[in-house]
């Protein structure tokens, strides 16, 4: 008898231990860095956050659920389709939309968002987002990714503000990985590109020509301008020189350069007042015939 009531005293023991390492442990939560934790008392939720760290809770009464702060992705596999200012219809994949939750609003969103974890950034929100700004923008512009996605995380905000409330939800950063257009849009561009392509390519050779035709131009006038220089310097010369000529022929130097030019002959013909007389035969008459006029 003493040894059957030595081991039901045991078993209460065993039996009490496991019962306070349950109470124990149920009696506190441990939040980890990067969450806030949400106390929940009988189904009602306290509007105040539990802070990470170790935090104490009325066993079986009580519990406490992790709410993540940390940013965190959520990606839209589906295709989602949309129209750009010009009526195009062009086509995005591969949508993630980068988000964080306020750390003071944790038991707000727990409270007021069913399902938060998959529904607080939703697809239908994200994908009217990404349709109101793709029907502000020109084909060129929504297949610009430093245009879109800027503009679309703008958007989703916008709308998780008038849903939710400011700065309850913070929108971080959007990544659109493809936006393509419908084939007929694609030929249509092809066709537009080669066009530009041909436009470019007449415009660079007409620029050629026309600065070819400038540079022969140019070339012509410079080598006119020193033909031209070149005789002016050559007039120049020459009127020089005559002007040096000119003045040096004083009537001495005539007079000088006539003595040095006469070859001792006087003159065949003479003549004053309209008169010639023929003075060559007189060196041939006889040297008696003077002297018969003498006597």
């Amino acid at each position: 008898m003493k040894e059957k009531k030595g081991f039901g005293k045991i078993v209460s023991i065993v039996v009490i231990a496991i019962l306070a390492l349950i109470v124990i442990s149920n009696s506190f939560a441990i939040i980890p860095t990067g969450y806030t934790g949400v106390r929940v008392t009988f189904g009602q939720i306290s509007n105040s956050v539990v802070p990470n760290g170790i935090n104490f809770k009325i066993p079986f009464v009580q519990e406490i659920q992790k709410v993540n702060n940390k940013q965190q992705d959520i990606t839209f596999s589906d295709t989602i389709s949309a129209e750009t200012a010009e009526r195009n219809e062009v086509f995005f994949s591969g949508v993630t939309v980068t988000y964080q939750i306020n750390p003071s609003k944790s038991s707000w969103i727990y409270a007021n968002v069913s399902d938060y974890k998959n529904n607080l950034v939703s697809e239908n929100l994200v994908a009217s987002a990404l349709k109101g700004s793709s029907k502000s923008l020109m084909p060129n512009d929504v297949t610009n990714r430093n245009i879109l996605e800027p503009l679309v995380k703008d958007n989703i905000q916008r709308s998780l503000d008038e849903k939710y409330g400011s700065e309850v939800v913070k929108i971080n950063k959007v990544v659109v990985t493809n936006a393509t257009f419908d084939d007929e849009y694609n030929n249509k561009i092809a066709q537009k590109q080669q066009a530009q392509m041909a436009y470019e390519t007449q415009q660079i050779e007409n620029k050629t020509a026309v600065e070819k035709a400038e540079a022969d131009a140019k070339v012509k006038l410079r080598n006119a301008q020193a033909e031209a220089d070149a005789l002016k310097v050559q007039a120049e010369a020459e009127a020089e020189a005559n002007k040096l000529l000119e003045e040096s022929l004083t009537p001495n130097v005539l007079k000088n350069a006539t003595i040095e030019k006469w070859n001792g002959q006087l003159p065949k013909v003479q003549g004053a007042e309209g008169t010639i007389i023929d003075i060559g035969d007189l060196d041939e008459l006889p040297a008696n015939t003077y002297s018969s006029n003498e006597e």
